[in-house]
């Protein structure tokens, strides 16, 4: 067959996919291009001691999520996934995830609050400041650990446009309430508010998404919560570990440095925000068609590289054009940002890496190709020990997203062998034919 043919042959694939990039591209960009601007108003509005202790509560906001995930949503999707297409047990899988949230919750604050009380503290926050921006942190943390539960369903039946508008939904009333709020308080303590008042509201109409498609009057069940958790206790060792190696560059500069520079590195972070436009898209197009692909090694294996592959061109692109152009981006962030050219470069190139590293762990996860957690941190820990110790300096902020670097090397390393090893290996697969169509 010509490849004319074979391309003709593909044509409503080929239309089918560029409707649904173009749909949600330009959803997300909109979903993106507004936070993207509440962001930077926060960086410029809040002077850069507010900043810091917004950078702080923000860091440990995402702390304290990831561990009262602990694989949760990981286990769900995996589940949901083998039953997205019956209302009842979709359900029951959807109620066990929510049970068991809600008790992982509790453990999380009552790890992470101290932590963060302790910082703002020896930041030179006062006592009575960094109990009511713990306050406002509480709501936002709770409807943050709801809303990745609640996309799941319209995720897994490609709910695509519907999503969409809720996520744009979320965005524009932090907007709303952001601009008039920090023009006359300029506080950390209110911008966490704001943004946690918009996913509440987000939450409401995700469920009434989701009860289209699951049944969420059904109790949580037994089994599903032994399923979830034998995934649970796979990835939490790891949860755990990524709370100090994920967000690393700001405990590191929280530990050794002033205030300056945790608002310095906040803010270069705040750029990096954009590239979450790309990741949500894989998140909400390709994650969930992958966890559905029938179990042919092949198809598996050839469609998890395909995408990798795709990023790397996109992350080089990326590293290229900030690294021509660092001025245009410093710009955004104000005159006190403007000397970070070097450290800009270094950080977009920690983010890509991440990006990467992160859609690789979403896409092998949503199979079930989990690594040995302890085998997984013993790795990425020796080799991060070995880079503070031998290349780099760990008290300038430059030293620390160098740092960030390595260490995303190390991680990316580490999950295509996993994935290669498990796929290859250890996994069980189906003698079906390989289709490699879309």
């Amino acid at each position: 067959m010509s490849m004319f043919n074979r391309l003709f042959a593909r044509a409503p694939q080929l239309i089918k996919w560029g409707k649904l990039i173009s749909v949600t591209g330009g959803a997300q960009i909109l979903i993106q291009g507004v936070g993207f601007v509440v962001g930077i108003y926060i960086i410029r509005m809040l002077s850069q001691s507010e900043y810091a202790y917004y950078t702080l509560a923000n860091t440990m906001l995402g702390t304290m999520t990831v561990l009262a995930d602990g694989g949760i949503s990981t286990g769900v999707m995996a589940e949901g996934g083998k039953q997205w297409q019956n209302r009842k047990e979709l359900g029951e899988i959807l109620a066990t995830g929510m049970h068991m949230r809600r008790q992982f919750a509790i453990g999380s604050l009552i790890v992470s609050i101290p932590i963060l009380f302790y910082l703002l503290l020896d930041q030179g926050m006062l006592w009575w400041e960094s109990s009511l921006l713990i306050l406002c942190l509480i709501p936002a943390f709770m409807a943050a650990l709801s809303g990745s539960l609640l996309q799941i369903v319209p995720k897994l039946h490609q709910n695509i446009n519907e999503l969409l508008k809720i996520n744009v939904q979320i965005n524009v009333i932090r907007l709303i309430l952001t601009l008039p709020v920090l023009l006359f308080f300029p506080f950390a303590a209110l911008a966490i508010l704001a943004s946690g008042f918009g996913q509440v509201v987000g939450n409401v109409q995700l469920r009434k998404l989701s009860i289209r498609k699951a049944d969420w009057k059904t109790a949580a069940s037994p089994a599903y919560r032994r399923r979830i958790m034998a995934k649970v206790k796979k990835i939490l060792p790891g949860s755990i570990y990524y709370c100090i190696s994920g967000q690393i560059t700001v405990w590191l500069v929280a530990f050794f440095s002033d205030t300056k520079s945790i608002a310095e590195i906040g803010a270069l972070s705040r750029l990096m925000m954009l590239l979450m436009l790309v990741r949500l898209s894989v998140d909400m197009l390709i994650v969930p068609r992958y966890a559905r692909l029938p179990a042919v090694k092949q198809q598996v294996i050839v469609r998890f590289f395909q995408v990798l592959g795709l990023l790397l061109v996109l992350s080089a692109a990326i590293v290229g054009g900030v690294a021509l152009f660092p001025d245009l981006f410093l710009y955004i962030l104000g005159d006190a940002y403007m000397d970070l050219d070097y450290e800009l470069v270094l950080m977009t190139l920690s983010s890509c890496l991440g990006l990467i590293t992160g859609v690789a762990y979403m896409m092998s996860s949503s199979r079930g190709i989990i690594p040995n957690p302890y085998l997984f941190i013993a790795v990425n820990i020796l080799g991060q020990v070995a880079v503070l110790y031998f290349f780099v300096d760990y008290t300038t902020l430059a030293g620390v997203i160098m740092f960030s670097v390595y260490s995303g090397l190390i991680t990316l390393g580490y999950r295509i062998a996993d994935f290669l090893y498990q796929t290859l290996l250890k996994m069980q697969w189906s003698d079906q034919s390989v289709h490699l169509n879309p």
